[in-house]
């Protein structure tokens, strides 16, 4: 029998080749959550137990891979659903273990059924852990360690955080939040007689590695223009200085929770004006 030869094809000159030791975009931030949890649970033990972690995780992949084969026909893949689960693992705190699936079942949920013109518009673990919070407050807090004077975990993962952001051109929407929720700070600490630093202190916990890096940049609820999403988060850090003006303990997350939508139900009216302008400017 001839053997069949495979002919070789040689990519046209000029074609960039693939990096070696490239990575999947959609796999860079999972691996980015992960180095945090890791840094944030061996340096100060973070997590509630890794039972709990993992029911949050197990429960946001699995609805996932459900609701999209039912919603979309199709196997959705799972690195958006592991990094809901892996936030809420990491950010909710409950003796119980049925915040956990509830709150990754909420987030998860809230991608297919709050939905307007095919899009969601929260950002999945900012909405479960809002809701939770706001139902549930006797039973659910949420994550409020500090890394303390240890700056080391701090600096490596803003380093790894803002290399991966800026891959992703994302790394504007975290800067401008950053920047303001220190200008802010210094604001509050004049208006209030506190201590500045007591101000500035909660950027430098685990809870808001995630907040700036992963739930103010998700691509699927952020507005698409560079200039839009610099103002949405500075409208995001205004907010939040407001809540805790007024004692709102869970004042980041409540922010995004209201001005996020309001900022994608705006583009979607918008894009729906032009949709519809196009079609009259198109009519014979």
């Amino acid at each position: 029998m001839s053997q069949m030869t495979t002919p070789v094809v040689t990519p046209p000159a000029g074609t960039p080749r693939k990096p070696f030791f490239s990575l999947d975009n959609r796999y860079i931030a999972p691996a980015f959550i992960t180095c945090i949890l890791l840094a944030g649970h061996l340096s100060f033990g973070i997590l509630e137990s890794y039972q709990k972690t993992l029911l949050a995780i197990v429960t946001s992949i699995a609805l996932e891979v459900v609701l999209g084969r039912i919603f979309f026909r199709k196997w959705v893949h799972p690195a958006s659903a592991y990094i809901t689960g892996i936030s809420v693992g990491i950010l909710v705190r409950s003796p119980a273990f049925w915040p956990y699936a509830l709150c990754s079942a909420i987030s998860i949920t809230s991608k297919y059924v709050l939905r307007i013109k095919n899009q969601h518009i929260w950002n999945p673990s900012n909405f479960g852990i809002s809701v939770m919070l706001f139902l549930a407050a006797d039973t659910v807090a949420t994550l409020s360690i500090q890394w303390g004077n240890y700056l080391l975990p701090m600096l490596v993962i803003w380093a790894l955080g803002s290399v991966i952001i800026a891959r992703l051109h994302r790394f504007h929407i975290t800067g401008i939040y950053v920047a303001s929720f220190l200008a802010f700070a210094f604001l509050r600490s004049w208006m209030t007689g506190s201590p500045w630093q007591s101000e500035v202190a909660p950027i430098t916990g685990p809870m808001y590695q995630l907040f700036i890096f992963f739930m103010i940049t998700d691509p699927k609820t952020t507005v698409r223009s560079k200039r839009g999403q610099c103002i949405v988060v500075f409208l995001v850090a205004v907010g939040e200085m407001i809540l805790r003006l007024r004692q709102v303990v869970y004042a980041p997350f409540y922010a995004l929770f209201i001005v996020g939508p309001a900022a994608m139900l705006i583009q979607i009216w918008m894009d729906s004006r032009r949709a519809s302008s196009a079609r009259i400017v198109a009519r014979p």
